[in-house]
């Protein structure tokens, strides 16, 4: 049981409401996880939401490697709602089966794609040492581009944010009931 249940829609004061419609009506077509708990403060949810549709949708970013980019900040969060979120959608992005599973684990990952690579490096290391050395930080400049690195980095703080609000709030899949993608029974 999560430590913080969404406010119910038809309690929902007239700012609530507006942010509710916002995100239900955009591109994710629904409110759940993070944002639903996060129109407790309508202030901090409206901003938040618009961010991570830039994030998801309109960066510079192509899905596929945006997609990488959230699994890599799942699994180093250890945010279980959010690989059961973006798993699925990271594969039929183009993200192969075993690049997610290495991922998951931990494991080898033999990337074909050197985009891939370095955006999995970058984020890992981003957030494993809250530093990009230089020739690391070229490199990406180099194979992604200026503003594929920026957006990337504004995908990694968001998915930290995302990742925060469900580790605290204790946030799970809704079918965690066995073994999760992380090891520990739900």
């Amino acid at each position: 049981m999560p430590r913080l249940l969404p406010p119910e829609p038809e309690r929902m004061n007239e700012h609530q409401q507006r942010v509710y419609q916002a995100i239900q009506s955009g591109p994710r077509g629904r409110v759940r996880g993070p944002l639903a708990l996060w129109l407790h403060r309508p202030g901090l949810a409206e901003p938040a939401q618009a961010l991570g549709q830039y994030c998801r949708y309109d960066s510079s970013l192509p899905p596929r490697l945006s997609e990488l980019a959230i699994l890599t900040m799942a699994a180093l969060w250890r945010s279980e709602f959010e690989w059961w979120a973006h798993q699925p959608i990271a594969l039929k992005a183009g993200v192969s089966s075993d690049i997610a599973e290495g991922i998951r684990t931990g494991g080898p990952i033999e990337f074909q794609h050197q985009d891939e690579q370095v955006v999995h490096a970058f984020v890992k290391t981003l957030v494993e040492t809250r530093h990009v050395p230089e020739p690391q930080y070229q490199q990406a400049i180099e194979v992604l581009g200026r503003d594929q690195v920026v957006d990337l980095v504004g995908l990694a703080g968001y998915y930290t944010l995302i990742s925060m609000t469900l580790n605290v709030f204790e946030v799970e899949p809704p079918d965690a009931t066995g073994p999760t993608a992380f090891g520990a029974a739900g």
